[in-house]
């Protein structure tokens, strides 16, 4: 079976992965992003799965700067996961607990640094007064909250994780909104037998030639006028000049088709540089 690196065990990215691909495949776990893509990149597994974006907070930065500039793995296939963010702690010990906040007694918050983005109302509304610790996955603060044992220090995290460690679930579905998705990439040097999907992308890098008036334009405009649609343009900087600028572009289409090809070449004339970071099938949330 194929070899497919995570970030976990217990987190959101094994749930989601193991929704979207199964038991037939071998998971892998790791502890920061770092090593999910570099097993992949040099060869220990065959697939990586990286969380790339999500409803409340947008772009893991961190994890499009990986994919862009560390990493030579074409995106392989997309799919959207729903993410229930839980409070996970032990109870205030003392015997009077206060009704309008019954998690005054947490101090310490440990998850991962994309959660507070994501649970802003919750934090703000029961714990203001508690510093929050990053570390490197949502399942890894569960991880240290159960060797502790200490109840001023809870973690923000899955609701697999919490049964795994052991550790109470305080409250559940503390996001801020009910419909937080994240959306996971699949990556990897060759490709995996998947469910055909009615819906395909294409992800392309663009680098504007300098000082070249209307450059940004004429790229919108190559689009545009064959009616492709982009569902995403970021602009990042390349990080080898100051103000010197690519565009991440997620396109609905397939480089199968006529209009898309030709609509790269046409940019590429104009003096622009297009990396293609993958074309592949993007897949809706079905739940169980």
């Amino acid at each position: 079976m194929k070899r497919v690196a995570i970030l976990g065990p217990s987190t959101f990215s094994e749930e989601a992965t193991r929704h979207f691909l199964g038991e037939n495949f071998t998971y892998v776990s790791y502890k920061l992003i770092s090593e999910v893509f570099n097993a992949t990149a040099s060869g220990e597994t065959d697939l990586s799965v990286i969380p790339i974006e999500n409803t409340l907070e947008g772009s893991v930065h961190l994890h499009v700067d990986w994919l862009v500039h560390e990493v030579d793995l074409p995106i392989r296939a997309e799919w959207v996961f729903p993410i229930d963010m839980n409070l996970i702690g032990y109870p205030n010990p003392d015997a009077e607990v206060d009704a309008l906040n019954p998690y005054r007694h947490i101090r310490k918050v440990l998850s991962h640094q994309v959660v507070p983005a994501q649970c802003n109302q919750f934090m703000k509304q029961y714990l203001r007064e508690a510093e929050f610790e990053q570390v490197s996955s949502t399942a890894e603060g569960v991880r240290i909250v159960s060797t502790l044992q200490d109840p001023t220090v809870a973690a923000i995290g899955t609701a697999i994780a919490s049964a795994n460690y052991g550790v109470p679930m305080l409250q559940r579905e503390i996001q801020d909104h009910k419909d937080n998705m994240t959306r996971f990439l699949l990556v990897g040097k060759e490709a995996s037998e998947l469910l055909p999907s009615e819906d395909m992308k294409t992800t392309i890098l663009v680098t504007l030639p300098e000082d070249y008036p209307g450059a940004l334009h004429q790229v919108l405009s190559a689009f545009a006028w064959r009616r492709i649609n982009l569902s995403k343009i970021e602009s990042k900087p390349t990080k080898k000049k100051l103000g010197n600028y690519y565009f991440y572009i997620d396109i609905a289409g397939t480089l199968d088709s006529v209009l898309l090809p030709s609509a790269i070449q046409e940019i590429e004339a104009i003096g622009c540089q297009v990396r293609i970071l993958g074309c592949y099938p993007s897949y809706p949330y079905i739940g169980s």
